[in-house]
């Protein structure tokens, strides 16, 4: 089911100050950035090759990155593992007892297709399953 680690996320206060901060010390350039209104978060994202670095921020109140940073700070906020077929996947999960946040896939970066696996599942360890856009 797992193909490979997609990203690994890190929620941060400012998405800006994150950015200054990861390119300065660590010599690190964002590759993409993009609004996702239904998360209510923006992100900045550092290809490091086959795994990437998202920072993320809340941009309202009732996002869940807000609600993260203000019960357990900054830090890091989910795994991202790629997937073939997400539907596959997370109805294999499902028929396993596993309790998901999402049963069917919201659009996601770049044309991708996103599900939360609930950490209460994993030990704690909020999961996204990921489906990169398919290719035509």
């Amino acid at each position: 089911m797992i193909k490979k680690v997609d990203h690994i996320a890190v929620a941060v206060e400012s998405l800006d100050e994150a950015v200054e901060l990861f390119e300065r010390t660590l010599g690190l350039r964002v590759t993409h950035r993009e609004s996702a209104a239904g998360f209510d978060v923006e992100t900045a994202t550092f290809d490091l090759g086959d795994v990437a670095l998202e920072l993320v921020e809340g941009t309202s109140e009732a996002s869940e990155v807000r609600k993260f940073i203000k019960a357990r700070g900054p830090g890091l906020h989910h795994i991202a593992f790629a997937v073939d077929d997400i539907e596959r996947s997370l109805a294999s999960l499902k028929a396993k007892g596993v309790r998901l946040i999402d049963e069917t896939p919201r659009p996601g970066q770049a044309g991708s297709r996103v599900a939360f696996i609930h950490p209460e599942s994993t030990h704690k360890v909020l999961i996204e399953l990921v489906e990169l856009e398919r290719k035509a």
